[in-house]
């Protein structure tokens, strides 16, 4: 052979080399990913004493039709198995367990509740599936350390709590507070937050009362907070108990100089048309997106584009429920986490886009508010908007504040 030859042999060679490590380096899948499918699960409260919220499960499922009828994600179609989990941990680790050991998902990602979430985290870490952009902004939570395959997608409840405190002891100085949460991990770190964030004030919280999420009403607890004689009522509960809270101050005559509520329940449509709108004049919460029903995003091109979209692929939902805002923005942050995923659908590699998020923005999202995530914390948003409901909508108050 000559050395002509031999050398041709040896690139040729070195070139099926090159192309075949090129081929393996492109592409690599876990369990739950393939050329043409990416398998994604995902448990949510169709039914419950939050089945309001189950819009976020059925926004996903449209968003993901809409993206497979654009070809996919890297030409990949996604399908989305979604269980009803009714807002209870036996029933969300049994259709867990089921997306992941049956229906062998690559990640599970935006279910809702503390308790639901806390009931399957320890699991979800053993299997190393990630558990990714939860309904939830407890601390336990963000532990990248104990749990780093969970991540929650609502910024920290304790952070939010200081930022009402911060509130209070700017304008009512003085005040009474009087305060309903609910008994798990979501309440009780806002009302952590709150005390924290009075610092050596903390005494200005005068009542408290909890409930449990079966409970039928909080009228007893409402009722109770009155008679200490409190100024402030800090409403920290989900849409449903929020309401009733606002509704029966007001039915018994206690009037607040100040209210707010928690972002989880700051919907119009939700929450304050069934305490009723005149009864909810008034009341302060924090906020991170845009309700689309509002007059004041009616011109904007990205709630615009969130109508139609709805319209289209979700004609059946409620548009003026804002959480299907919320539900939105879920879809399109795993979209982002897939697509930077490229052709290495690993879980380990779906983590890692997920927890590297740097101002990313989308449309539905206040002015001032991105997700950010790292490795050492997993919470995507550190600000928020305080607004204030003017018996139609909710107005900003100022700019964006920073999360602590």
């Amino acid at each position: 052979m000559t050395s002509i030859v031999r050398l041709a042999a040896a690139l040729g060679g070195a070139a099926l080399l090159f192309t075949a490590g090129a081929a393996l380096a492109q592409k690599k899948y876990d369990t739950g990913a393939s050329d043409t499918e990416i398998k994604l699960g995902m448990a949510m409260p169709y039914s419950g004493p939050v089945s309001s919220y189950g819009i976020v499960g059925k926004v996903n499922e449209a968003y993901f039709k809409m993206v497979n009828d654009k070809g996919g994600i890297n030409g990949r179609k996604v399908t989305l198995i979604s269980y009803d989990d009714q807002y209870t941990p036996p029933r969300t680790t049994e259709v867990v367990r089921k997306l992941v050991e049956q229906d062998e998902v690559l990640a599970v990602y935006g279910n809702l509740g503390s308790a639901s979430n806390a009931a399957i985290q320890r699991y979800m870490n053993a299997k190393k599936v990630p558990h990714l952009f939860l309904g939830v902004g407890a601390d336990r939570f963000n532990d990248p350390k104990t749990y780093p395959w969970t991540t929650p997608y609502m910024p920290s409840y304790e952070g939010e709590g200081s930022l009402y405190a911060k509130n209070i002891l700017k304008t009512m100085p003085n005040a009474k507070i009087a305060v309903l949460y609910q008994n798990d991990d979501f309440g009780k770190d806002l009302l952590k937050g709150l005390k924290k964030g009075l610092g050596d004030k903390a005494s200005m919280v005068v009542a408290e009362a909890s409930f449990e999420v079966a409970d039928p009403t909080v009228d007893s607890q409402i009722i109770k907070l009155q008679s200490s004689g409190a100024d402030v009522f800090v409403n920290f509960a989900t849409a449903r108990f929020a309401a009733q809270a606002i509704r029966k101050a007001w039915d018994i005559g206690w009037k607040p100089k100040q209210q707010y509520l928690t972002y989880v329940s700051t919907y119009v449509k939700m929450t304050l048309e069934p305490a009723g709108l005149e009864k909810s004049k008034g009341i302060m919460a924090m906020a991170f997106f845009k309700d689309a029903a509002q007059p004041r995003w009616a011109n904007d091109p990205a709630t615009q584009e969130f109508l139609a979209f709805m319209k289209k692929y979700a004609p059946n939902e409620d548009v003026n429920n804002a959480a299907g805002v919320y539900g939105y923005g879920v879809a399109q942050a795993m979209e982002t986490v897939l697509k930077a995923s490229g052709d290495k659908l690993t879980r380990e590699n779906v983590l890692k886009q997920a927890t590297t998020l740097k101002n990313m923005r989308t449309g539905m999202l206040l002015p001032g508010i991105a997700l950010n995530t790292s490795a050492t914390d997993y919470f995507p948003f550190h600000t928020l908007q305080l607004v204030q409901f003017n018996g139609k909508e909710f107005e900003p108050m100022g700019d964006s504040i920073a999360v602590k």
